[in-house]
């Protein structure tokens, strides 16, 4: 069995716990193919949770959940200094904290303080944390999968736009469709009645990392012509430069994308690329990720607002206004 197959085989396993979600579920992965943190965002009970559970789930790693509230601090997630009785005597030593894990739940991540908040920003950009002037690496497979509510929901906290441009993608989950929202139903009663029976539930496989740091390799080997990368910047400066575009695009974009968003969309691109099967990114790839990679990086405008628009129409005209390389 073959890397691309191998982890095609992880999407499904991961899709038949979570049912309704399978482009949510196909991002996530993206994400972790192309070694990034991703934000996930929808009202209550969409399955953000239990998306993340069901990927740690089928994968060879240690996964941490960390319940942010508004009085956590710190030292809850990175972990301290202890002080410890030992055969030579008491000596400090450092307990790692939950965030010491392979896949990290952040959940309801916009209700935490901003000191918490920056304590994740350097774990998430540099893959590392410092205590007391020490430094301490994280784990080679590190993905940081944070949940949040919209910030109109009472008790949250908007992101700082510096932690936001950390995250490779944000995703949006929607309401399943009926059909899919009937499975789920039986799921769930499925799930019940075999707690109730006291069955023990089958011992999913679990996918080696080494699998994903293979399927990574061979990502970074998907080519990119000088024409999608001028497609790349394309995009990129014309949420900078909006006016030579088209003036409505002008009226609703403040703040446009930062170099990492071009670096993103390249990552993002070649994971679909290769988990499409292809050795080659076709515009069709960028097209395909752009919305994720793009939406929490335009800081819109208060005529946006006014006009009821939001970052994912303001990206289909962009996509409209820009050309494709021939």
């Amino acid at each position: 069995m073959t890397t691309r197959e191998q982890i095609a085989g992880l999407e499904a396993s991961v899709s038949e716990q979570v049912l309704g979600q399978s482009q949510t579920i196909r991002h996530v992965l993206l994400g972790l193919l192309a070694n990034g943190h991703v934000l996930l965002e929808s009202l209550p009970g969409l399955a953000k949770t239990r998306t993340v559970k069901a990927l740690a789930t089928h994968l060879d790693a240690r996964m941490s959940r960390i319940q942010f509230t508004p009085d956590l601090l710190p030292s809850d997630i990175t972990g301290g200094e202890i002080l410890q009785q030992t055969a030579e005597g008491n000596q400090i030593k450092f307990q790692p904290g939950p965030l010491f894990g392979n896949v990290i739940l952040a959940d309801e991540i916009n209700r935490a303080p901003a000191k918490v908040q920056a304590a994740l920003l350097e774990a998430m950009e540099e893959r590392q944390i410092t205590v007391s002037g020490q430094s301490y690496p994280m784990p080679g497979l590190f993905m940081v999968l944070a949940t949040q509510n919209p910030i109109e929901q009472e008790g949250t906290y908007p992101l700082p736009e510096a932690q936001m441009d950390r995250f490779l993608m944000k995703l949006k989950l929607d309401y399943p469709k009926v059909e899919d929202e009937s499975q789920v139903l039986r799921l769930v009663r499925g799930e019940e009645q075999r707690q109730q029976d006291g069955s023990a539930a089958q011992e999913p496989a679990r996918l080696p990392q080494e699998v994903l740091f293979a399927a990574r390799r061979e990502m970074s080997g998907v080519h990119v012509s000088e024409a999608i990368d001028r497609y790349f910047m394309g995009l990129i400066t014309a949420t900078r430069k909006p006016a030579d575009y088209d003036a409505d695009l002008a009226r609703w974009i403040n703040i446009g994308a930062s170099p990492r968003g071009g670096i993103a969309l390249d990552r993002v691109s070649r994971a679909h690329a290769w988990l499409s099967g292809n050795e080659f990114v076709s515009p069709d790839d960028v097209r395909a990720v752009v919305h994720p990679v793009l939406r929490h990086r335009l800081q819109l405008s208060y005529d946006a607002i006014a006009d009821g628009v939001n970052a994912d129409q303001v990206i289909d005209r962009l996509l409209d206004k820009v050309a494709i390389p021939a």
